[in-house]
């Protein structure tokens, strides 16, 4: 390996750069709309790379590249559902929800789960704050491992050491300068992974020696490689596989941590025109990551653990300066996405709990204050979580990515699209799809060909939605109400 020197410069002037953004945020991060929306103030470009990056997190820079090193093609279904899920999200969810949220004047998800189904007893935003904070905890310490292992790979640094930095970092910029720092680090967090991936993958097949032989190595290797359906061929496994690969992109249509960006959108029109950005940052961010980690297996066929793959190709193939940039880039996937759930969560606790269920009288200002100092609470939570054992992020993040969206996503598509929706169908469809997504997989997942849990959390959570709705009264003027939110959706999305 080349001199360190090189990658720590760069690692420097990134940090710089994060501090520098909390500073600016910080203006804007005294009022509860500053802290946790931007006040509603967001361009177009910003919401995109924040809403695409966010939702990709270290999952995509070692996960998914160590997905591609071990099953090659078969990766590429998780590129479908991903695409699938961001389009179908930016086209059909961004446009009511911005609407219903702005005339709410909502500054959470779960203003706008109250508001949308008059919840005069907060029932909903205690379960919703319960939910996320067990799994903003679980997802936020796999995003610190991941931080961990990549200054391990690229500098040998100590895994605690890089673990405990990572989140300091993160703390720091996020507390200070809340959303608006958080979504504007994103931009440049998204930019930076967008152009690793263009140039790893692309960097790796002609190391290997161009297409022709990147793929007749890989045929040498395992022929399944180059396979959609893997290393089973088209049997019951390879078929739940793929599904489940595909499914991962249902959770854009209504995690909050996605749905905030919608939220903070200057307006609708720059919606439409952010959706012209995210759409290919996709596909981008996903081909490039599975290709790179197949060529990875090309160039280095011995890895004990493939999501290191990043790390070593490019500490192999790059000057450490280029080096630097790669590991700035894992970081920012690392930090794009743990920051937007400590704001998550701390909107949780200050929004949803003390200022709108326990109505605490306490001025804008010092809730902001509270707000910063819940976000360091969590934040060191999930550190000490971090340090206590080093997992495998592909799985953890998708359990924990998993977790959220099923509680979440049947009760906001049921509360955007059917006016016959309840309050009651609402809360059995958030507590069904968390816990069915726990229940499978303590209980079931191995015993059916390890399908992934968010399915049945779905199934569970969008049946519990509909069948309690069917039962109960939908709120009074609900049908009018998203009629005319519909004719606003409807206008020409490109």
């Amino acid at each position: 390996m080349e001199s360190s020197g090189g990658i720590v410069l760069v690692l420097g002037g990134y940090l710089l750069v994060l501090l520098a953004l909390g500073f600016w945020g910080s203006r804007d991060s005294k009022s509860l709309a500053g802290y946790y929306v931007a006040g509603k103030k967001l361009p177009s470009w910003v919401i995109a790379f924040s809403s695409t990056s966010t939702g990709e997190s270290a999952w995509l820079l070692l996960g998914l590249t160590g997905m591609g090193y071990m099953v090659g093609f078969h990766a590429l279904w998780v590129v479908l559902g991903e695409f699938l899920g961001v389009l179908i999200a930016w086209k059909y969810v961004a446009r009511p929800f911005k609407e219903y949220t702005d005339r709410y004047d909502s500054i959470t998800v779960m203003d706008y789960l109250e508001a949308r189904f008059r919840d005069n007893k907060h029932v909903l935003r205690l379960v919703g704050t319960v939910i996320i904070l067990s799994m903003v905890t679980a997802y936020t310490a796999a995003q610190l491992t991941a931080s961990g292992k990549a200054f391990n790979s690229f500098l040998g640094a100590d895994y605690a050491t890089g673990v405990t930095l990572g989140a300091v970092v993160i703390l720091f910029y996020t507390t200070v300068g809340g959303f608006k720092a958080v979504a504007y680090s994103d931009l440049l967090q998204g930019v930076l992974m967008f152009s690793c991936l263009l140039l790893l993958p692309v960097a790796g097949i002609l190391a290997s020696g161009g297409w022709d032989s990147f793929i007749e190595n890989l045929r040498l290797q395992d022929p399944a490689l180059l396979t959609l359906m893997g290393s089973g061929g088209f049997n019951l496994t390879s078929v739940f596989s793929a599904i489940g690969f595909v499914a991962i992109g249902c959770a854009f249509l209504g995690s909050p941590q996605l749905l905030t960006r919608f939220m903070a959108a200057r307006s609708q029109s720059d919606i439409i025109r952010g959706a012209r950005i995210a759409i290919p940052c996709i596909l981008v961010f996903d081909v490039g990551a599975v290709f790179a980690g197949m060529a990875g297996r090309v160039l280095f066929p011995a890895l004990t653990d493939p999501e290191t793959v990043l790390p070593v190709m490019s500490i192999e193939l790059f000057p450490s300066i280029v080096t630097g940039l790669f590991l700035v880039t894992v970081l920012a996937a690392i930090m794009s996405t743990v920051d937007s759930l400590l704001i998550l969560a701390s909107a949780s606790v200050v929004r949803d709990v003390i200022q709108q269920t326990l109505k605490v009288a306490i001025r804008e200002r010092v809730l902001s204050l509270i707000g910063k100092l819940v976000t360091v609470v969590i934040g060191t939570m999930a550190l000490v979580a971090a340090l206590m054992e080093v997992r495998a992020i592909f799985w953890f993040v998708l359990f924990a990515w998993s977790g959220i969206a099923a509680a979440f996503t049947p009760t906001i598509i049921c509360s955007l699209f059917w006016d016959k929706t309840t309050k009651a169908g609402a809360i059995g469809g958030m507590i069904s799809g968390f816990v069915a997504t726990i229940v499978w997989v303590l209980f079931f997942k191995e015993r059916f060909f390890d399908l992934y849990e968010m399915i049945p959390g779905f199934i569970v959570g969008f049946a519990m939605v509909i069948g309690v709705s069917l039962f109960s009264r939908p709120p009074q003027g609900a049908k009018e109400e998203m009629t005319s939110i519909m004719v606003e959706a409807r206008k020409s999305f490109f």
